[in-house]
């Protein structure tokens, strides 16, 4: 096992809990077909260098705006988010099921793997 596994967990595991990983074109297709608008959880400064089309920015660092954002919302409809790598809309999305949504689709390898 490597450092950075040992560190930041495996990402092997494709699916954990309610929350599903999405390779790039699996994760484009259901956003295009379902006119879907994801939730980019980077802050403002890397969402303004880049982002996936009609994406919404919700920074996940801002914990109180996170939270007051997504309170608003269905949380029987799927949400789907990314980040930067993958680690933080891991984070984003774990914290998602526990406010009580019940399907998140986290982009694998994050923006990263968009380009």
């Amino acid at each position: 096992m490597s450092f950075l596994s040992t560190l930041f967990g495996n990402k092997e595991q494709e699916t954990t809990g309610n929350i599903t990983v999405l390779d790039k074109r699996e994760y484009a297709t259901q956003i295009i077909a379902n006119n879907i608008k994801p939730f980019d959880v980077r802050t403002s400064s890397e969402y303004n260098s880049g982002h996936i089309k009609k994406a919404i920015n919700i920074d996940f660092f801002n914990s109180g705006n996170f939270k007051n954002y997504f309170e608003k919302l269905d949380k029987e409809k799927p949400v789907y988010v990314y980040c930067r790598s993958g680690a933080r809309s891991q984070k984003a999305a774990r914290r998602l099921l526990k406010m009580g949504f019940e399907q998140v689709f986290d982009l694998k390898g994050g923006y990263n793997s968009w380009n």
